[in-house]
Formats: structure tokens, sequence, C-alpha cells
């Protein structure tokens, strides 16, 4: 199984932070944030990683991540994102690394408290379709919302206004080949992009997408909030005695 991480995006909404920099490559705590993706897929067993990245900065990865080595991955590979045409838009562009492999795909500004070793374990198992990790949130509108019946997804909403369950589908997806003949027959959304939430929406079509519910915390951090909200996070955890301090 291979390894993917979106890190494109010119990240205006954390500007003008991003003004000299991707924000990607900004400090979660006492790490630059595309070490966290990195480590989340190293330690469910992952070696072979690709970084998609874009903008004016792209390079400034290279020269921060080598070839890799000092994670213990075998590779590491760099793809170039032109323009901001959505997440489905930037993975097609990794498939002829993912060699009909199938992959783990993991959005760059995305933390988790936990690894997702053991979602990657049964769904390495199962060798087919998709998986999606879920998270109940506070804010849902902010992301896609799963509709569950059952033990089975019925449909995800991408930024409801008036979302209809509190489960965000979080920035961490698992995908067979077939992830992109889906991306090739995708139109752009009324954003302009095309849209993960679509590529979801097939494999649900399909009877083929399972779900997992995740322990722990989870945070993107594309928003000032949300940024913050992630250094204290992982602050907390690495240094509990910091509560009184932080509050």
């Amino acid at each position: 199984m291979k390894g993917i991480i979106l890190a494109g995006g010119l990240g205006t909404r954390l500007f003008p932070l991003t003004k000299i920099t991707n924000k990607h490559l900004l400090p979660i705590y006492d790490q630059p944030m595309i070490y966290y993706p990195i480590q989340l897929l190293v330690e469910a067993g992952i070696r072979d990683i690709t970084i998609v990245t874009g903008g004016n900065y792209a390079g400034d990865f290279l020269r921060l991540l080598g070839n890799g080595r000092e994670f213990g991955l075998t590779h590491i590979n760099y793809v170039y994102q032109e323009g901001e045409g959505g997440i489905a838009e930037a993975l097609g562009l990794c498939e002829h690394f993912a060699g009909g492999q199938p992959i783990a795909v993991v959005l760059g500004d995305n933390i988790l408290e936990n690894t997702i070793a053991p979602a990657v374990y049964t769904y390495r198992k199962s060798g087919t379709g998709a998986k999606i990790l879920l998270k109940e949130v506070t804010d849902p509108e902010r992301f896609g919302v799963a509709v569950l019946n059952g033990d089975r997804v019925e449909k995800i909403i991408e930024k409801p206004q008036h979302p209809p369950t509190n489960l965000a589908v979080i920035g961490v997806y698992m995908y067979d080949s077939r992830v992109f003949d889906i991306i090739s027959t995708l139109k752009p959304s009324g954003r302009g992009e095309l849209e993960i939430t679509d590529v979801n929406n097939q494999y649900i079509n399909w009877g083929e997408m399972t779900y997992e519910i995740i322990d722990g915390w989870w945070t993107d951090a594309g928003t000032f909030d949300s940024l913050y909200r992630a250094n204290r996070l992982v602050a907390l955890k690495r240094n509990p005695e910091l509560k009184e301090a932080l509050r």
C-alpha cells in the first residue's frame, strides 16, 4: 500500500502567514505541519509516499524533507499541482505513482491524536473498495458530513448549511485503483474544483464504502482558529503539565 499526502493550495485563509511559505510548512508546536501526516502514514506501515504540493514554495518541501530517510521512508516523491483544482484533481496526479496498488491519502493539514494503523490494517485485509474515517464535531457545516444507515454509509453531503449529522469526514481516505477511473469522469463543482466528496459518493453508490469512527481528537489546521487548536492539542499531548498554563 502506498501513501499520498495532499499539500497543495495557496493557503489564502491563513494569509499573511502564507505570504512567504506554504501552509503545510507552518509550525504545529515543535514540528512543521507536514511532519504529522508523514508520521501518520509511517506508523501505519507505509514507507512509499508521494507529496502533492503547489504554489511558489514547492521547492521548500525538498529542502526540508530531502529523500525522507529520517522518517524511515523507502521513497519520497514530489508532484506539482498547478492552481487550485481541488483535492480530487491533486489525487488524480498520482495515478502513475500508485501503479495499481491501494492507497492511503491524507490531507496535509490534518492532525490526529492517535494512529490510523488499525484502520489501514482492516482496509488492507479487504483489499478493495474505499474507506473513510469519521469524527463527531461541533461545527459539521465546515466539512463533508456522513449520513449513516446502520453499518453502511448512505451518503456524504459537502459543507451542508443544515448538517443532518455531526459526523465529519476527516482528511484520511483509502482507495483501490478504481479511484483514478472515477476522478477521470468528474466535472468541476460550483467552486471550480474536482470534489473528493463526489469520489466518495461513487464508492457509496457501488456499495463499496466502509467507515470507522476514530478515537481521540482530530483537527485540521487550515484556519487561524484551527491552527491554534492544532498547536494547543499537540502541546498538551506532548506536555500534559502545560494544561494550567494554556487555560
